[in-house]
């Protein structure tokens, strides 16, 4: 599996491992069906919801690798 980086959109993310919707619930992104949610960046998304998009992309990519 690929690894994400800040510049992956959240729908790709979502399609990739569904199991990594938590991970935006966690940071207040409830509205993950939402079509503008899922064309924003990881990167856009973070700014918008004030979390550290490079701790999130460390996060993210730890858990794909563990699967």
């Amino acid at each position: 599996m690929a690894a994400i980086t800040k510049d992956t959109i959240i729908g790709d993310i979502l399609d990739m491992d569904q199991g990594t919707a938590p991970f935006f619930l966690a940071m207040g992104m409830h509205c993950l069906g939402c079509p503008a949610s899922r064309g924003e960046s990881l990167e856009e998304a973070c700014m918008v919801h004030g979390v550290n998009a490079d701790k999130l992309v460390g996060e993210i990519n730890g858990y794909l690798a563990n699967k």
